[in-house]
């Protein structure tokens, strides 16, 4: 260990895009002296890497270690598995998490039973599917000043190094492209119109690399890259935050391997660490507002597959790149409130059934991820008085439903998905799928952000916890907004705005 009582200027909890975009921009903005902790452990030399970057033995074994309490190889169900056990609520533990994630509540599920988490370095960073959507008009935040968040969402883009150019544009590409604009086109405009996906992976010659909470930390994740101001610390949870009057003064950390307790000074706090784990910090830290833990947003997600149609695609042809790539059918308010992604095989995170394995060139993935229709306070996640998860923390149970009107949307999206599927070549299956509720992994609302402390809201527009001077709070808990889009972006863009006042309270 190293020394059991610090002082620094920043202290930031959790490893994941947004606490590295915290990190990035306050070390190589603000010369200030930075330490991010995270409870799990470091999964590569280079901290924070995406796991699909890794050889396959490698990527198994970070994968097994970033499971917290559960580091084991899962069986991994097929997507007709995965939607029996959401119908008849027989669940196993396989049903519910993807490799490299957990279950916070353990092995009894719930009303959202497949919400799930990340323990490591890098957080959910190292296993997304890097899809970096914009929110569009009704999924943005009506009291952040468009010009101020195009701005952000600008330089999100480049810490991510978002791109729509990681696949090739292929002959079968463009096919596809035009299949399915003309299957969508009474709900796609010219500005909402089908196209490549913006993705966090960048190409070179052919050669992927998909974006970690490395690619926005840059030479900070490297250990011979980083300057003494910054440090990573892996294997630590922070377990407390020590309030005095209207400040964080510190914070208790447990090294967990050696079980050592020590103390950090802090003169700022960001606690970045899920939409689950960030507000069960706050509550085990005595910080209590109305709104903690409420008002909590999954994306109803339906997926299904389709085998693609040889002739029409022109995958037959001599010499043809089967590359597909990932394409977006974007969200719009009035016509399509939903984002649909159609996506190569080597994209989708979840596994098709045995008859579409043999011939995975020529099979697609969909998957259309819903926008819940009523955010409501009584969707919430409850915090333990007395038992606690494996980290010692208060343990957790989530209260959550879906209205008629949410599963009216998901009875649309299933239709959508039914067209795409007819558009592009043979379904597999008889019917679009429903997973588990919470396996989009896009949790949000939990520590929402807002325009007044009306009890509503944990925080302001600038992650600035209500009441405190320098506690922020940072991720998809703090999107207020019903939203359909992947909310890595939105959630990267209000760290950077967040930044922009910290720096300006250490400036002045």
């Amino acid at each position: 260990m190293r020394n059991a009582m610090i002082d620094v200027d920043v202290l930031i909890v959790g490893s994941g895009p947004v606490g590295a975009t915290f990190a990035r921009l306050l070390v190589d903005q603000g010369n200030l002296n930075v330490l991010m902790v995270d409870a799990g452990p470091k999964l590569t030399e280079r901290a924070g890497q995406h796991v699909r970057n890794l050889p396959e033995n490698a990527r198994v074994e970070a994968q097994v270690a970033a499971q917290g309490p559960t580091t084991f190889r899962y069986a991994v169900p097929s997507m007709p598995e995965r939607a029996d056990a959401a119908v008849s609520g027989n669940y196993r533990l396989e049903h519910l998490v993807r490799p490299g994630t957990h279950l916070p509540n353990g092995e009894r599920w719930g009303d959202l039973p497949a919400a799930a988490c990340s323990t490591n370095v890098g957080g959910m960073g190292a296993h997304w599917t890097c899809a970096c959507p914009p929110p569009a008009q009704g999924e943005a935040i009506s009291f952040i000043p468009d010009e101020q968040m195009q701005v952000a969402l600008a330089k999100a883009r480049e810490l991510l190094q978002v791109s729509a150019s990681a696949y090739p544009d292929t002959p079968v590409s463009q096919r596809l492209r035009e299949r399915l604009s003309s299957a969508f086109a009474d709900v796609t405009t010219a500005t909402r119109a089908v196209q490549r996906m913006p993705l966090a992976c960048s190409s070179d010659q052919g050669q992927r690399r998909w974006s970690g909470s490395d690619t926005i930390l840059g030479a900070l994740a490297e250990p011979s890259g980083r300057p003494e101001r910054f440090e990573i610390r892996h294997d630590t949870a922070c377990v407390q935050l020590i309030v005095k009057n209207d400040r964080i003064v510190g914070a208790e950390l447990l090294h967990r391997s050696s079980g050592t307790r020590y103390q950090v000074d802090a003169k700022t706090v960001i606690v970045a660490a899920d939409a689950l784990r960030t507000p069960q910090l706050l509550w085990a830290s005595g910080i209590r507002p109305k709104a903690l833990g409420r008002y909590l947003n999954d994306q109803p997600q339906v997926v299904h597959a389709v085998r693609l149609d040889a002739d029409e695609s022109g995958i037959n042809l001599p010499g043809a790149d089967p590359t597909v790539g990932v394409y977006w059918v974007p969200y719009d308010r009035e016509h399509h409130p939903f984002h649909g992604q159609v996506m190569q095989m080597e994209a989708c995170p979840v596994a098709l059934a045995d008859e579409g394995q043999a011939n995975v060139e020529h099979i697609v993935a969909m998957g259309w991820f819903c926008c819940k229709q009523d955010i409501r306070a009584e969707d919430r996640v409850h915090f333990s008085n007395s038992e606690k998860d494996f980290l010692g923390l208060p343990a957790m149970t989530l209260d959550y439903s879906l209205t008629a009107s949410d599963l009216e949307q998901v009875g649309k999206a299933r239709d959508l998905l039914q067209r795409a599927g007819k558009a592009l070549g043979k379904p597999l299956g008889d019917a679009p799928l429903m997973l588990p509720p919470g396996s989009s992994l896009h949790y949000q609302g939990t520590t929402r952000m807002g325009e007044a402390d009306d009890g509503t809201c944990v925080c302001d527009d600038h992650c600035q916890v209500w009441g405190f001077q320098n506690l922020y709070v940072a991720g998809n808990g703090v999107i207020p907004t019903p939203t359909a889009c992947n909310p890595t972006l939105t959630s990267v863009a209000l760290a950077v705005r967040a930044c922009q006042r910290i720096l300006k309270e250490c400036r002045a």
